[in-house]
């Protein structure tokens, strides 16, 4: 029987820890840990009361993830579930989250510029980032600060790009793994005077594990950097482009065991294509010894299309967002605080398009179901402060207000998409209106050093997202209107951090989170406001060297978040108050054990075997459905031969296991997106000389 700890529990447990530990643990001071996310500009983050993890290059570049999830192995309290090819639905200190704006309980940026536009978010936003050869991933878990409006509720995923080098660094690698998976990586990097320039590309094909799938996909990062006398000046390009085959899900219990089976692939006709660009530009200049003036223009481009192979009449959708933002940002230093204050501006103008080229029955006709344009238009002022009271108080706090106005233009003939034949029409296309939202957001906390190298923090915080498009204009079963309101998150948290001889770096949290105004798809298929769901755990990291060759490292999860309030949902006919949401398992992480080896002619090699754990999980509200969980083992060498070369070799699946990197149930059977079985990839990559 699984046993839960209360909310009150987990934060007694870390109070005790708080005040028993640190005579234990004090002795030297630790390292600085350089946020950037928080405040958008590089601090110290070991102080800050606030939740935070991040990965670092190198750590990046060992992993060489195939697919994002498995670098966010890393980061406590984050779970990425694998679709097919390069599709992912994210869990951050909450479940899986499925539905048409269900990815806007996150928000997920580059160099802190949204990846997607407000109100346009899509659940596999994180394959238009670079994160391959990212300069960092830093991710804030819980409502964001306040320099992030809508969709920063259950955390921020944000993607760094890499800084010019101070010298010339060339490099190429090009790696080959099983299923005729082929890629190739470049970075050119250096800093001449005032100007700086950073190239990253990479470009990968995937035969597919699964028949008739596989994908081929492009990544650039082009970062310019200028240091003049009185203005600085950071420019990013950034450019994706995915075109996939895709398999769907493999249906019936267990069927990721059967080995006759479990390469089938039941919608070969599946397809998805998108493309993404970004470009920024950040201008700051200092306009005393105190005040620093930051101006960033930005814009960004959407298109995708696919098919959706997981509903039985499989329509086609296009979608396009274009935007164009401005983020102004005043930041203020004194003698023991610290102001960050601004304005944002953004529009965007968005398409969506649904059609199906055969019948499937009066109810899903033939023809175009959805086709409408929205202007989004985001206006927002935000402050957040950072004071330091003596050498033990750290203390924080921010304020948002958010303005969110949608214009929306039906191109369709408004109202039902079906004929007279139609008992219930599954398609509605609501007559041209506007939506407006108005929305705020507060944060607050302090940080107590008990000692030389250990903290404890309390911080409390809200969070919010406005409605997405799709939920306000992509209506069902006859709803003319859907009346919304935006979705609410409040937070406390407490926390320990600190460090232990050098060796031993720690950082454990407990939070609990409600969530109010719940936006869900009822049982007359009405998209509706008002359900409540409750969430608590807590996330351990431990980072331990034991000398100078061997370091070990954990990231572990226990959570529980469950419905709060009683819901008339879409198949479900029981009470849901009470029951764990489906797609939440209670417990999930992983663990590293590694070796610094000297490589061929003393240069440096890395070998690391990971642990990945992932706990048992519903499959629906009811609760009837359950896939059992699983562990994995990966395997990472990495060395120099020489000056120029290096090799790596990674093992995923070590030991081979059955498992499926996501399963749900729907339609009445249980449905998986099988994992993969044991597979190496080899790495190959040359250093040019200066």
């Amino acid at each position: 029987m699984k046993t839960a700890l209360s909310g009150a529990s987990c934060a007694a447990l870390a109070l005790a820890l708080a005040l028993h530990l640190p005579a234990a643990l004090a002795q030297v001071n630790a390292p600085e840990q350089v946020l950037v996310t928080a405040s958008q500009v590089p601090e110290d983050g070991a102080k800050l009361p606030l939740a935070w993890s991040s990965i670092s290059e190198e750590a990046l570049a060992l992993v060489g993830h195939t697919h994002i999830n498995e670098a966010m192995q890393q980061v406590a309290g984050a779970w990425i579930a694998r679709g097919n090819g390069q599709e992912s639905l994210i869990a951050l200190r909450s479940p899986v989250l499925t539905g048409a704006g269900s990815c806007g309980a996150f928000l997920v940026a580059g160099d802190g510029i949204s990846l997607r536009a407000p109100g346009f978010c899509n659940v596999n936003q994180l394959f238009d980032a670079n994160t391959e050869q990212a300069g960092r991933i830093e991710v804030i878990k819980g409502p964001a600060t306040s320099l992030y409006g809508s969709n920063a509720m259950h955390g921020l995923i944000n993607v760094l790009s890499a800084a010019p080098s101070d010298e010339v660094d060339q490099n190429i690698a090009v790696e080959a793994g099983p299923w005729d998976y082929y890629r190739a990586k470049y970075r050119y990097s250096n800093t001449v005077g005032a100007h700086g320039v950073s190239v990253r590309v990479n470009g990968t094909t995937d035969g597919g594990y699964l028949d008739d799938a596989g994908y081929d996909q492009q990544k650039a990062t082009l970062r310019y950097d200028y240091g003049g006398e009185q203005w600085r000046a950071s420019s990013v390009l950034d450019f994706a482009n995915l075109n996939q085959e895709t398999a769907g899900y493999l249906s019936g219990y267990k069927a990721y065991q059967d080995a006759s089976i479990r390469r089938d692939n039941p919608n070969p006709e599946a397809y998805r294509d998108a493309r993404s660009l970004r470009l920024h530009t950040a201008f700051s200049r200092a306009l005393d010894n105190r005040n620093t003036l930051t101006i960033t223009p930005y814009l960004r481009d959407n298109q995708m299309k696919f098919l959706q192979h997981f509903v039985p009449w499989q329509p086609v959708e296009k979608n396009d967002q274009s935007s164009l933002g401005l983020r102004t940002a005043l930041n203020t230093d004194l003698a023991d605080s610290s102001w960050a204050t601004g304005l944002e501006l953004e529009y965007t103008e968005g398409h969506l398009e649904e059609y199906q080229r055969d019948d499937f029955s009066p109810n899903q006709p033939a023809g175009v179901h959805y086709d409408y344009a929205v202007g989004a238009s985001v206006a927002a002022a935000f402050s957040q402060w950072r004071a330091s009271l003596g050498n033990d108080w750290e203390l924080s706090a921010g304020l948002r207000l958010e303005y969110t106005y949608y214009d929306y233009d039906n191109r369709a003939s408004d109202g039902s998409a079906c004929g007279p034949t139609a008992s219930a029409c599954r398609f509605y296309r609501p007559a041209d209106r506007d939506d407006d939202y108005t929305d705020w957001s507060a944060n607050a906390g302090a940080s107590y050093s008990v000692a030389v190298d250990t903290l404890v923090y309390l911080r409390l915080a809200n969070g919010f997202r406005a409605p997405q498009t799709a939920e306000l204009y992509r209506l069902q079963s006859g709803q003319a209107e859907a009346d919304l309101d935006s979705e609410e998150l409040s937070n406390i948290e407490l926390g320990l951090r600190g460090a232990w001889r050098e060796q031993l770096e720690y950082d454990l949290s407990v939070y609990l989170m409600h969530k109010d105004n719940v936006i869900f798809q009822d049982a007359n298929r009405y998209n509706v406001s008002g359900a409540k769901t409750r969430h608590y755990g807590a996330e351990l990291s431990l980072d331990y060297r034991l000398n100078d060759h061997w370091y070990a490292r954990l990231d572990g999860t226990w959570a529980s978040h469950t419905y709060d309030s009683e819901i008339n949902l879409l198949g479900s006919s029981a009470s849901l108050k009470g029951n764990t949401i489906e797609g939440a398992p209670e417990a999930f992480g992983s663990a590293r054990i590694g070796w610094n080896f000297p490589a061929l002619a003393d240069r440096d090699g890395t070998l690391e075997l990971e642990w990945v754990y992932l706990d048992s999980y519903y499959l629906e509200p009811e609760n009837e459905h359950q896939y059992d969980g699983h562990s994995l083992f990966n395997l990472r060498v990495s060395a120099r031969v020489d000056t120029r070369w290096r090799g790596t070799l990674r093992i995923t699946n070590l030991l081979d296991e059955d498992y499926a990197e996501r399963a749900d149930y729907g339609f009445g059977e249980y449905r998986y997106f099988v994992g993969q079985p044991r597979g190496a990839y080899l790495e190959i990559s040359y250093q040019f000389g200066t």
